[in-house]
């Protein structure tokens, strides 16, 4: 009985982790177009940098009129040859349409998160996609 306790608290936990991760779980991945951007802060290892950053990018993301989902992450450590853990922070958005990503890209909250943190990254890698038919 007590291993069958155990095993239905460790799937509770796990179940509110996975609720509790960075994807709006309100809403659903629009595959029509998505906006994939990757940050070199100038200085990762500083918390106080790495505060700022988040804080400014959430509140963008809070306030964005044309983001349809969001998932903001960080790089595991890379176990193959493959993949390139180098960036500092990755962004995922995605729209209902090219035109919202461009509306999104002239938005004030879009422009006040470069504003406020532009100074924090060396290098900014972007990567747009339209979905396949």
């Amino acid at each position: 009985m007590f291993k069958k306790i155990v095993l239905f608290l460790t799937l509770v936990l796990f179940m509110a982790g996975c609720n509790s991760s960075q994807v709006d779980q309100n809403k659903e991945f629009d595959s029509n177009y998505a906006h994939v951007v990757y940050f070199w802060l100038k200085n990762p290892d500083s918390q106080q940098d790495r505060t700022a950053f988040e804080t400014s990018l959430r509140k963008f993301l809070d306030n964005s009129q044309f983001a349809k989902t969001n998932f903001i992450g960080t790089p595991p450590k890379a176990t193959r040859d493959v993949v390139d853990d180098s960036f500092t922070y990755n962004l995922i958005v995605s729209f209902e349409s090219a035109e919202d990503q461009e509306g999104y890209q002239k938005e004030e909250a879009h422009l006040q998160f470069i504003e406020e943190s532009k100074h924090l990254w060396t290098k900014v890698v972007v990567y747009d996609a339209s979905t396949i038919e």
